[in-house]
């Protein structure tokens, strides 16, 4: 895992402070800890920093930076029960930064962007009532008592003497119908 602290000599570098006041064998203790600790709770943290990003690549990222935190603060947590939620509580704050950051990357500009041409509502509606009139007849009464009358389907199953399957299936074929006929020029169909 990207996030396991290596165990290679791990007092080494503490060991030359020594004579200034850094305890040694303390601290390649406290390193051991940790890295017993990321080891035995790494795939449960990360599996909630997967949570938290939905994204495996910045999970590993955020997981990282906030094991960077929690071992910087390793000496000063008395509590070694509530590492976990020191850790997840580390990894929310980070995220939120982060999501700020990336938030204030889009900035003013003195161009304003191609903006579609507006058009009147009125005509979309009289798009739609075109639409809806090139529609088969079991499809376009389908439609209107479904979507203006407001009916169930098992209401207008009832009402066309069709069962509630053929109702669904003739709703659905109807909307993917009208959605292709009302696409917006140069946008796409919708995939599924």
């Amino acid at each position: 895992m990207i996030f396991a602290v290596s165990s290679a000599n791990p007092g080494s570098r503490f060991s030359r402070a020594n004579g200034s006041g850094w305890d040694s064998d303390r601290m390649i203790a406290s390193h051991e800890e940790f890295r017993e600790y990321v080891v035995t709770r790494g795939a449960a943290l990360l599996r909630a920093a997967n949570q938290l990003t939905g994204n495996p690549a910045d999970a590993e990222d955020l997981l990282q930076a906030a094991l960077t935190k929690t071992y910087v603060a390793w000496d000063r947590i008395q509590d070694r029960a509530a590492l976990d939620g020191y850790v997840r509580r580390a990894m929310v704050n980070i995220n939120i930064s982060w999501w700020r950051r990336r938030k204030l990357e889009e900035y003013p500009s003195d161009e304003i962007p191609d903006i579609p041409t507006y058009q009147d509502p009125g005509h979309r509606y009289d798009e739609l009532e075109h639409a809806l009139n090139r529609l088969p007849a079991r499809q376009r009464t389908a439609i209107v008592l479904r979507y203006y009358e407001d009916m169930t389907e098992p209401e207008i199953a009832k009402a066309l003497g069709i069962s509630v399957g053929t109702v669904k299936s003739t709703v659905s074929r109807a909307m993917a119908k009208l959605r292709g006929d009302l696409l917006i020029p140069g946008q796409r169909q919708p995939s599924g």
